[in-house]
């Protein structure tokens, strides 16, 4: 089923993630409906702070970007093909930032047709839970870590719009107030 995407100026985006001590259906059925909303809507990652549950969860599919590769390694060993182990459900991440930094495009679903370039660290390292019960290690670089952090940041309520430079949240300003206008009359 797929799921309203909460827009900027929605509270909820703020809000840090409960960590999910306990998988039973609810959580699948949120995770399931998650990966379809962010499918239909293009997206690459999708945290449950956007589509209204404050919980330490996210789902991420670099699968369909051809044009920024991914680089993955899973528990100590390389992923020749990271689209192999897509998709992915992550609960309760941990990162550890890599210290080289690096500025990407990014856009988010929470913020339509909003993008600006975001420093990001190179790789990060990722320990989570996955919907069996297991922890997993990821270690990724390119497009696939500037997702996973981008997801860890709503995941503790921080939005891409926080990380952007004044200068672009200058050239967005207008935009940012409209959206946040339109959000809260809807809420």
């Amino acid at each position: 089923m797929r799921l309203a995407i909460r827009k900027y100026g929605d509270p909820i985006l703020r809000a840090k993630g409960k960590r999910i001590e306990i998988v039973d259906e609810r959580i699948r059925a949120l995770a399931a409906n998650m990966l379809e909303t962010m499918h239909a809507a293009n997206g690459v990652g999708l945290a449950a702070q956007q589509v209204g549950h404050a919980l330490q969860l996210t789902v991420l599919d670099v699968s369909q970007v051809e044009d920024r590769p991914s680089a993955l390694s899973l528990n100590g060993a390389p992923v020749e093909d990271p689209a192999s182990v897509m998709p992915l459900v992550l609960l309760n991440p941990k990162l550890r930032l890599s210290d080289d930094k690096d500025s990407g495009s990014e856009g988010c679903l929470s913020f339509p047709d909003i993008t600006a370039e975001i420093d990001r660290a190179v790789s990060v390292e990722v320990e989570a839970e996955t919907l069996e019960g297991k922890t997993i290690r990821l270690d990724a670089s390119g497009l696939l870590s500037r997702a996973l952090q981008h997801e860890a940041d709503h995941l503790n309520g921080i939005l891409f719009i926080d990380r952007m430079s004044s200068a672009a949240k200058a050239s967005h300003s207008s935009k940012l107030k409209r959206l946040q206008k339109e959000t809260s009359k809807g809420i």
